[in-house]
């Protein structure tokens, strides 16, 4: 990823539950209900201080069955955010899909509709935008839009064995794979830095070398 590209932004689209927060069968329906990972809002930080705007993409089928509303909903964002805030983070934005998958929308993931709306809104080009997610949805859903994938071990794939794990990725070419969001933080600002070294000739300090994403 070019540090230079388009229009300045340097924009990280990042799945919910199971990467930022635990995730819960039973829908997160209320702020009391919010369980942020280990160190995943730090991580948010992290990014932000280092230039990276971050936008929330989730699906949040739970409204079109009922199960919480879109105050209820607004209400755990603003949660979301206070806590980001505690730590020095925030999001500039969160989109979501409110549908069921028997509506039938395009806005749900895996469809790239709500991806695409994020690259509209922030005037970004997909294929330079690093997707972060929890499960096959999130990858296939960066995979459908164009976007860079990567799969955080936080959410339900974090227990699956190596064969289990390499059989996921193989559905995703070119997805990469972090313990964690801070994990993937780390890795995506040391490759920033290191590309942006090479371009101006420089040599890396051997404290900054690693973290590649390839």
């Amino acid at each position: 990823m070019r540090a230079d590209h388009a229009h300045g932004m340097k924009l990280v689209i990042l799945g919910r539950d199971g990467t930022i927060n635990r995730y819960r069968d039973d829908h997160v329906k209320a702020p009391e209900e919010l369980d942020p990972l280990p160190g995943a809002l730090e991580a948010v930080a992290r990014l932000n201080h280092a230039g990276w705007h971050t936008v929330l993409a989730t699906n949040q089928a739970g409204i079109g069955r009922g199960l919480l509303d879109m105050a209820s909903l607004n209400a755990v964002h603003l949660r979301l955010n206070q806590l980001l805030a505690e730590k020095g983070g925030r999001l500039d934005a969160a989109f979501f899909c409110p549908h069921t998958p028997e509506e039938g929308c395009d806005c749900r993931k895996p469809l790239p509709g709500l991806i695409q709306q994020i690259g509209e809104r922030f005037d970004v080009e997909l294929p330079q935008v690093h997707m972060v997610g929890a499960s096959l949805t999130d990858l296939l859903t960066a995979q459908n839009a164009g976007c860079i994938p990567h799969l955080v071990l936080t959410g339900p794939f974090g227990s699956l064995g190596p064969t289990e794990l390499a059989n996921l990725l193989g559905q995703v070419p070119g997805a990469r794979v972090h313990d964690d969001l801070m994990s993937f933080a780390e890795a995506l600002i040391q490759e920033e830095r290191r590309r942006v070294a090479e371009q101006r000739g420089q040599a890396m300090p051997p404290d900054t070398q690693a973290g590649d994403l390839h």
